[in-house]
């Protein structure tokens, strides 16, 4: 039962109709026995700096930020993560005493990839390099990649990314188009992740960016696409016997990083992944 005590959450976005964190996180506190609520809340474009204020005002304890808003909130927070100023992008807001801002869109990554593989001294080649691009490639060289190769159709956007990148972090960063330049670069690699809505429902017939015979059976390979849970990519990536990590993974961790910012408790994977998976209707996956 909800009460004046009840401890409320929620993400704000436009549209946020049909967001699958409400089942995740309630589910998680359900199973924790947590008195506590996540709540999706219809925030125009433009009304962002108001919605921070009057959650601050009536008590929210957290708030994951979607899209218009994940750049556009940052102006309205007192602190915010090294991480997430570096990305230029806040997913994640906390209050206490002010407002602090995070991204977890990179954490999900890396931790879905490290159920596989370490990241630490690897090669990893991105293709993309819009805004998910961008928080995968900063944090991953953030937890210890050897050098990332950022792929794009254009390559000047691959550049400015890998710009971004080098001036910040002093990385090994490379930038490279998405025809026979990044084969070469796929060849050598120790992760392959796709951050473009290639393949994504309902355009689940786009022939993939890279088939199997460029992959390797040593390659690891990630779609942060979840639905379909298993795109043409990765369908490619088993024919070539590579490791592959569905986008679920990072979808599912980067709300349980956003779980432990907010109330300092390890969220249970295996309940986010439920929930997940049944408003997914991929229960059979489990």
């Amino acid at each position: 039962m909800i009460t004046g005590r009840t401890n409320v959450f929620g993400i704000m976005g436009d549209p946020v109709e049909h967001s699958l964190s409400p089942p995740m996180h309630n589910a998680a506190f359900k199973k924790l026995g947590m008195d506590s609520v996540y709540v999706p809340f219809h925030v125009k474009k433009g009304e962002i700096g108001a919605a921070i204020q009057g959650a601050l005002v009536m008590g929210v304890k957290g708030l994951n930020v979607t899209i218009p808003h994940k750049t556009s909130v940052m102006e309205h927070l007192d602190e915010i993560d090294h991480a997430a100023e570096l990305i230029g992008a806040v997913n994640t807001v906390k209050f206490n005493n002010g407002a602090r801002g995070y991204n977890t869109d990179g954490l999900g990554a890396v931790r879905a990839i490290e159920e596989v593989t370490p990241v630490k001294n690897k090669k990893v080649v991105i293709l993309g390099a819009g805004g998910a691009a961008r928080a995968v490639s900063f944090q991953i060289l953030l937890e210890g990649a050897g050098e990332v190769v950022i792929a794009n159709r254009t390559v000047e956007k691959a550049k400015s990314l890998r710009n971004d990148l080098v001036s910040n972090l002093d990385a090994s960063v490379k930038a490279s188009d998405l025809d026979l330049e990044v084969i070469g670069e796929i060849q050598d690699a120790d992760i392959l992740i796709n951050t473009t809505p290639i393949g994504m429902y309902p355009n689940i017939d786009d022939e993939p960016i890279i088939n199997a015979d460029v992959m390797h059976e040593d390659l690891v390979v990630n779609d942060i696409v979840y639905n379909p849970f298993e795109t043409g990519l990765l369908k490619e990536a088993k024919k070539a016997g590579a490791k592959v990590v569905p986008g679920t993974r990072m979808l599912i961790y980067q709300g349980v990083e956003a779980f432990k910012i907010w109330t300092g408790v390890e969220a249970p994977v295996d309940i986010f992944e439920k929930a997940l998976m049944k408003e997914l209707g991929l229960g059979e996956e489990l």
